[in-house]
């Protein structure tokens, strides 16, 4: 026989269920189910079950379930026991599951939502449990949904944009309102292949930049880029019509600050694993690009990923020959769990995988200016 906590159990399952059927205007009570056929082997316990649930009912409290019983036959004789749990009404449901107050705003925002964006019905009816979620956010939400349809792509920082919320609002809600911006923007508004809120709705963003210098003194003169160093935007640095001249990019900055200087040629600090934010530079597809990082599993991973935004790619100072004359100044490496890698050359993995298993590093600073002048002059001169 069905108990209390059981009945709690499965009106509390019946919750969603109920709010799509308000979605969608249709009848959802009276409700019932079975209260079960089981009963307890003894009397007394079976007599308290029962009165249990009478106790809980609407019967004795003013609301929730009902108990329909009949007559059937027992061990203990003929007893008039419980066969189904019903909830009549809707009130009857609510009062029961303590969802009175919280299913009152949901219809309030749900028919707002419909008054002003019908374009989010399809998004309602897949996604009650999101109105749940975020109810007293929907003022603001809405906010920014009528912002973002009446100035599509607004090219602002999110703190510019003139809406009444919070300044952290927008970034700490991005999830739902990415949600729904896509259903209710039209296509040429949404950039469809970005999964970055700022970049997939048109907003400024704090781009990556990169910093370079001017091996070639001409080169300085020609494009006002330092020989020092200078830092610029991803976006400026796509911009500069820089196509056909060598870059030579380093995982250490110290080395890119040092660098000699080479004709045609610019230096440009990897910072390691950052040289990811590089993928998508145009104008390095045009370029000879030379790299040169530490000599241990991790540089050759970065040299690795290089090559595959730019198949050219080729690597100085990282052979086995550099590593033999310079291995006293070896030190200890990090672990690698990768054992092979893509776009090395036979030479180039054949050290990959021997640093690997040793875990060693030749950081590129070890390496004597005159040996990396000699060097890159060899290569250049080709």
């Amino acid at each position: 026989m069905i108990t209390p906590d059981e009945i709690r159990k499965k009106a509390d399952r019946l919750y969603i269920p109920f709010l799509q059927s308000l979605l969608q205007a249709e009848p959802f009570f009276p409700r019932d189910f079975t209260a079960g056929r089981t009963i307890p082997d003894d009397f007394q316990k079976l007599r308290d079950a029962v009165e249990q649930l009478k106790k809980g009912s609407k019967h004795c409290v003013g609301y929730g379930y009902q108990v329909e019983s009949i007559r059937r036959k027992t061990r203990f004789d003929m007893q008039s026991l419980p066969s189904r749990i019903i909830f009549e009404t809707e009130t009857d449901y609510l009062k029961f599951v303590n969802k009175e107050s919280e299913v009152a705003d949901f219809k309030k925002a749900v028919a707002r939502m419909r008054n002003e964006f019908p374009e989010l019905n399809i998004w309602l009816s897949q996604n009650p449990k999101k109105v749940i979620k975020h109810l007293g956010k929907w003022d603001n939400l809405l906010r920014v949904c009528l912002y973002f349809q009446n100035n599509p792509k607004p090219h602002l920082y999110l703190r510019e944009l003139p809406i009444n919320v919070h300044t952290k609002f927008i970034e700490q809600n991005q999830g739902i309102l990415n949600e729904l911006l896509s259903a209710i923007l039209p296509d040429d508004a949404i950039n469809q292949e970005e999964n970055d809120f700022e970049k997939r709705f048109g907003l400024r963003y704090a781009e990556p930049s990169v910093t370079i210098r001017a091996l070639d003194q001409n080169l300085q003169v020609k494009y006002g880029i330092s020989t020092s160093e200078m830092s610029i935007l991803i976006s400026d640095f796509e911009r500069r019509n820089l196509q056909g001249y060598r870059f030579i990019i380093t995982e250490n900055l110290m080395n890119f600050r040092t660098l000699p200087d080479l004709s045609n040629s610019f230096a440009l600090w990897g910072e390691g694993f950052k040289v990811a934010i590089l993928k998508d530079v145009e104008l390095l597809m045009h370029c000879q690009i030379i790299y040169w990082g530490d000599l241990d599993a991790q540089g050759f991973q970065i040299l690795a990923k290089l090559r595959s935004y730019f198949y050219q790619t080729i690597s100085v100072m990282m052979d086995r020959e550099t590593f033999d004359t310079f291995q006293e100044s070896a030190v200890p490496g990090t672990l690698c769990k990768v054992a092979n890698l893509s776009y090395l050359t036979p030479e180039e993995q054949d050290l990959f995988a021997d640093l690997s298993k040793q875990t060693i590093r030749l950081e590129q600073e070890k390496i004597p200016k005159d040996f990396v002048i000699c060097r890159l002059n060899n290569l250049t001169a080709r």
